[in-house]
């Protein structure tokens, strides 16, 4: 033990520490050593047992991660699980979710973020990007920020701007009362949105200009404008499908990251959802800028949107995390996003080479803590003391040959025992310690209902949707 720090508040002691750090180390048993809000040494678990603690946590038989790192969420989808089920990306934002964002209550949208940010705790997140967008009057963005803080999760709420409707909205069947602000109003209300939580608080206010394929080319500039001057960063979708692209050279006569460049837009504040088309020179134009990507392979396989171009934006230089995308993933499960980020891969390259566990945890850790611009991700001292501790003593993980591996392709959200925020426990041996789970369990299960309701989903609730017919095809003599 350092000894300058014969002391600490909490030490977790005993388990495998993957320390994500510049060497990579697993040390096994490595022990960590916290105080106040950093980790202040970390090492092998016989030099740290010296530590007189505050508490100890026993980590025997388990497994010490950086916490999980979100990159991508839209937490109010969470009361919708189940619904939209094969719908490809206009229907689904047309026909399903544009009636629930135009009618949803601000405390429906505030449940909604809360029942998905208790998930988000049991399964090890730490961080999380909400990208809300419905409703974003300056209440309900508060009120959803104030939900996530409440279970003890670090983040921001990138507050969803659609401003004036455009005529390529219109074009595609996205018009309607989500454009209900003006380009002014939209940054007037994310600027006092950032004033009421700035930079420094545990869950900030970015700005996020929804799309941007489908809004203003003035509101994407204007919302970066204001990232800048605030000091955060901004979020957006960009090159989700397919036709994306094609729709804004056709309007604009460019692509869409290449406009962005040429107006100076990229940079390390620029984080941009999902990414999948996006051809050879802008894939060097956000690597150049060290631009942002959430990496959403859950999401991108439900709605069949694509395959992204991991191994060429990582070698661009660009800054990959992973995002669990709401609704479209159904659960909040940071273990099956890491699992299906390399298998998708893999499947898509034809070669097992093309990705591993440890890319997966590094893009869930180190590089979703580098794209959310905080000081965590990664078990060194110095660092924030956001941590995962997971039992790898179930019969699922027998015989535990390699701690990575078991981590990426055998462990679910049941098996995270601890998860800790800035040096506080938040959940811990199946409960959070923040919120009462079965009153927010209770709470969103009636809201939902209310709202499927209003928003004229019945037809959604069908107990079993009957499979399409087998492909018949021409089979030779």
């Amino acid at each position: 033990m350092n000894p300058t720090t014969p002391e600490c508040d909490l030490l977790i002691t005993g388990g495998a520490v993957v320390t994500v750090d510049d060497r990579r180390r697993v040390i096994d048993p490595g022990a960590v050593a916290v105080t106040g809000d950093r980790i202040v040494e970390v090492g092998p678990a016989a030099d740290l047992d010296s530590c007189r603690a505050k508490r100890v946590i026993d980590a025997a038989g388990k497994a010490v991660l950086p916490g999980f790192v979100d990159t991508h969420q839209h937490l109010f989808q969470y009361l919708l699980r189940g619904l939209g089920e094969g719908l490809e990306i206009w229907p689904w934002l047309s026909d399903f979710m544009w009636p629930v964002t135009t009618t949803i209550s601000t405390e429906e949208a505030r449940i909604g973020a809360q029942i998905g940010a208790v998930e988000a705790a049991r399964s090890g997140v730490t961080t999380v990007l909400d990208n809300h967008y419905a409703p974003t009057d300056l209440t309900s963005t508060l009120a959803v920020a104030d939900a996530i803080e409440e279970v003890g999760l670090r983040g921001a709420v990138a507050r969803g701007m659609t401003g004036e409707l455009t005529g390529m909205a219109a074009k595609h069947g996205l018009a309607g009362d989500l454009f209900r602000y003006s380009n002014r109003e939209e940054v007037e209300i994310t600027r006092a949105a950032m004033a009421a939580r700035p930079p420094e608080s545990r869950v900030g206010v970015w700005p996020a200009p929804l799309n941007i394929i489908y809004v203003s080319q003035r509101l994407v500039a204007d919302a970066a404008a204001l990232a800048r001057e605030e000091g955060t960063g901004w979020h957006s979708h960009c090159s989700e499908a397919a036709n994306d692209p094609v729709f804004y050279l056709e309007e604009y006569n460019r692509r869409p990251v290449e406009w962005l460049a040429e107006r100076g837009l990229l940079g390390p504040e620029a984080t941009l959802a999902h990414g999948i088309f996006l051809d050879d020179r802008e894939v060097d134009l956000v690597g150049e800028s060290g631009t942002g990507i959430a990496y959403c392979p859950i999401s991108h396989q439900y709605i069949a949107l694509g395959v992204m171009r991991l191994r060429d934006l990582r070698s661009a230089g660009a800054t990959v995390g992973l995002g669990l995308d709401g609704g479209s993933g159904h659960r909040l499960d940071m273990f099956a996003c890491m699992k299906q980020a390399v298998l998708l891969q893999r499947v898509h390259s034809r070669s097992p080479v093309e990705s591993n566990g440890e890319e997966a945890i590094e893009l869930a850790t180190r590089a979703g803590a580098e794209y959310m611009g905080i000081d965590a991700g990664v078990i060194a001292p110095g660092k924030l003391a956001d941590l995962a501790v997971i039992d790898q003593s179930g019969p699922h993980h027998a015989p535990l040959h390699r701690t990575v591996a078991s981590i990426v392709y055998s462990t679910g959200p049941a098996d995270v025992t601890h998860t800790i925020v800035g040096g506080e426990v938040i959940y811990e041996q199946g409960r959070c310690t923040k919120v009462e789970e079965a009153a927010v369990i209770e709470e969103a299960n009636g809201r939902a209902a209310d709202l499927v309701a209003r928003a004229g989903l019945a037809p959604l609730l069908e107990p079993w949707r009957t499979a399409p017919e087998p492909r018949r095809t021409e089979r030779g003599a």
